[in-house]
């Protein structure tokens, strides 16, 4: 298969990019950023952690502020922090996931908090991993500044991706912003909240607005007067996170507050010197890049006069483009196992991609041809999702029917079937759902997330992990069977060792979150979760940031038969305890759901023993009894 390493640049290219990162260099050294930032970037990478506390990995929070232009909505935070708008809104005390926010509208957003390694020098790190992808115009600097609100800083961002280079970073590349956190002492507090110190906080204000101890602030973050400096992350430590208070209208923005006029004469000297000494190496640094620009061009000329790689799109658009042709290597072997589409068509398909079209996420619904199709809307970062799917073709996994480039929006779209019945998330935990699964149902579809675990696992060479195993990325068709969808995580290959924490909270195993080990067994973890899910209709997290799994160990580890079967009764969702089936059934799966959650990897059971043990329990019966099994007769079996 063909390489998706990009083509070496040109000569006059690498030119270019040593004057231009020359002059920026220089930039940099002779007239540092002035922003609120700097005074604290000089030196802080981090807050250091211990690995061997048994503190960590825990749930913690950030609180975040909602800000023009571009995230003034959950599902675009959300997908900064890579968690759902649900995780947002249900702590944030918002009751519509989908509605617009106000700029500064207060939200307390989940984070999945651990001790990483980082290297010799630093040490071991307390953050959530977060993975951003490039977009033209980011930078370190900027991204953890104004997207993140200086929760990370950039030093930070440099020392966790010690391969990225800061001033040659390309469009797509997948970088990990440490967002900061720390795992609370549990006697003393039950979260941790992530805080950036505002020019008008003090230590009195902070305490009060989020119900903390002064004292306790103090103490979370070293003790002392140097508690508090603004732009700052600080941590306040809450047994109960507060209830923010939520406009109840979105009204238009306001322009910011003009800047106060500045009088000291001085001041505004020196601002003129660095002012006309930035301008001056800007318009050196403009000139470089119009010269490189005006070669490029001329040699793309040569290029195209010579013959270039013509993609056509189904609905009749074709585009030169070498991020196309990136696109096209990686799939090459298999066009004519894929359409391709026009943008055109997609546009249409999906009403220029409207809200009214919108699934989840940027999943939308689209008709082309009389065929609904699933399309899913991603930035110039669907390489290695093809090079998965390439590989893989079962019916328990959703099928890819095709995509799409549109490189003047540097958008990429994979276009895959549309599975009528939509998530098992919202079958489960979605009061708008009116018709209940049925005990029989629920297991068939645990059977048939098993089976596509299972062919990925074994059949697959090498392995694919798909690394993120969860109920909303489990789909139903029209007969209610079940198939694996989203394979933009997912890895070829095992046993691997990652600082890229990537996944979601509740479904993460310990191994991964706490030292990066990718293997199959991570999915299993997760399966187990979500096998949870099925059995007692419960999330993965509640609101409170309690997980199910844990829960669920503390539950059903230790105990007799009998003392099993009185907490699974507890425990069952309640439209599965109106149902005359096995108890041996029930408890079978919630055996295997405990098995897959074991905190050693080795001790969890292989994808083909959970498939031979949940065929098992489908096989046992259901029809045991004219009662529902929550009647004592049943339950003693």
């Amino acid at each position: 298969m063909t390489s998706c390493n990009p083509p070496p640049l040109p000569h006059h290219h690498h030119w270019c990019c040593c004057v231009l990162s020359l002059l920026l260099s220089l930039l940099l050294l002779h007239f540092p950023v002035l922003d609120a930032q700097t005074p604290r970037q000089v030196n802080n990478t981090g807050f250091s952690c211990s690995k061997s506390s048994s503190n960590y990995p825990c749930s913690a929070y950030a609180f975040y502020r909602a800000n023009s232009p571009n995230f003034l909505d959950l599902a675009t935070i959300g997908d900064l922090f890579s968690v759902s708008r649900l995780m947002i809104a249900k702590p944030s005390n918002i009751s519509s996931p989908s509605s617009s926010l106000l700029p500064d509208q207060p939200l307390f957003v989940p984070l999945s908090c651990s001790c990483n390694s980082v290297n010799t020098t630093f040490g071991s790190i307390s953050y959530a991993n977060i993975s951003y992808t490039i977009k033209p115009n980011d930078t370190f600097f900027i991204v953890s500044s104004t997207h993140f609100q200086n929760l990370t800083t950039y030093p930070s961002v440099e020392v966790v991706n010690p391969t990225l280079l800061p001033t040659n970073l390309q469009i797509g590349d997948n970088v990990v912003f440490p967002v900061f956190c720390k795992c609370p002492n549990k006697t003393i507090s039950n979260y941790m909240i992530s805080y950036v110190v505002q020019p008008s906080d003090n230590i009195s204000s902070i305490a009060s607005r989020f119900g903390a101890r002064e004292q306790s602030i103090i103490d979370a973050n070293g003790g002392g007067d140097d508690a508090l400096h603004v732009y700052d992350t600080i941590f306040i430590p809450v047994t109960r996170l507060p209830v923010l208070s939520q406009p109840t209208a979105v009204a238009p923005s306001a322009p910011p507050p003009p800047p106060p006029p500045r009088t000291d004469r001085s001041g505004t000297v020196r601002g003129l010197a660095v002012g006309l000494g930035i301008t001056g190496l800007l318009l050196i640094l403009v000139s470089g890049l119009w010269v490189c620009l005006w070669v490029g061009r001329r040699d793309e000329g040569k290029q195209k006069k010579q013959g270039n790689l013509y993609l056509g799109g189904g609905g009749g658009r074709g585009k030169e483009s070498m991020a196309d042709a990136k696109l096209i290597a990686s799939v090459s072997d298999c066009l004519d196992k894929y359409r391709v589409f026009g943008i055109e068509e997609l546009m249409e398909a999906t009403g220029g991609f409207s809200e009214n079209c919108l699934i989840q996420g940027s999943v939308y619904r689209g008709s082309i041809d009389g065929e609904i199709y699933a399309i899913k809307k991603m930035r110039w970062n669907a390489y290695d999702e093809l090079k998965i799917l390439q590989k893989v073709n079962h019916g328990n996994l959703v099928k890819l029917e095709g995509f799409c480039t549109d490189p003047e929006e540097s958008n990429c779209f994979l276009v895959y079937e549309y599975v009528e019945n939509g998530s098992l998330y919202s079958w489960l935990h979605q009061d708008c759902r009116n018709e209940k699964l049925s005990w029989k149902t629920r297991l068939r579809i645990a059977i048939d997330i098993a089976n596509g675990l299972q062919y990925i696992h074994e059949h697959t060479r090498p392995r694919v992990v798909h690394k993120d195993i969860k109920s909303s990325n489990i789909l139903l068709d029209a007969n209610m069977r079940a198939k694996i969808a989203n394979f933009g995580l997912a890895k070829s290959g095992m046993n691997a060792i990652t600082m890229h924490i990537v996944g979601t909270q509740g479904y993460i195993a310990p191994e991964y979150l706490a030292d990066g080990v990718v293997s199959t067994k991570m999915d299993v973890f997760s399966f187990g979760v979500v096998l949870l899910e099925l059995v007692s209709g419960k999330e993965a997290i509640d609101e409170e940031g309690n997980l199910l799994w844990a829960s669920a160990i503390r539950t059903f580890e230790v105990g007799n038969e009998v003392e099993k079967g009185r907490r699974l009764r507890e425990w069952l969702d309640k439209g599965v305890l109106r149902e005359t089936c096995s108890m041996e059934s029930l408890m079978g799966v919630v055996a295997v759901a405990i098995a897959c959650l074991h905190r050693d990897p080795t001790k969890r059971p292989s994808i083909v023993d959970i498939v031979y043990a949940l065929s098992k329990s489908e096989d046992i019966g259901f029809d045991v009894s004219d009662e529902g099994i929550g009647s004592p007769r049943v339950m003693a079996r």
